[in-house]
């Protein structure tokens, strides 16, 4: 079955998706994001805390979702994000602060509990 086109989510914007941001609303957003670099993920998150947590939990998906048996591809700051790690003076690429997740779990995760989620204004 077709589904029917909806207003973009984002306030004051009438334009009509096939669902979520319209493709301009989408692209100012992630402009707004900043790549990752610019959000904090380096060199050592790539090289210490990313392989280290995966490593750990044997890249078994630890979200704890129904129906999840997915292999871990993403390393994810838990239980504080990494602006809660960086606020609080913690050392956000110290692997003991992620935990591993399946990529379609890390995303429900973040459309879900970060602010400014996917799912979110």
């Amino acid at each position: 079955m077709a589904r029917g086109l909806t207003v973009c989510p984002t306030p004051g914007c009438p334009q009509l998706t096939p669902g979520g941001r319209c493709g301009t609303c989408r692209r100012k957003a992630e402009a707004e994001r900043g790549t990752a670099a610019q959000r904090g993920y380096d060199n050592q998150h790539r090289t210490i805390f990313r392989p280290k947590v995966l490593a750990r939990a044997g890249y078994i998906c630890q979200a704890n979702l129904p129906g999840c048996a997915g292999t871990a591809t993403v390393a994810d700051h838990y239980p504080l994000s990494r602006r809660e790690l960086v606020e609080a003076g913690l050392n956000p690429n110290n692997p003991k602060y992620g935990r591993a997740l399946c990529k379609p779990c890390h995303d429900r995760e973040t459309a879900r509990n970060q602010p400014g989620g996917w799912n979110q204004q």
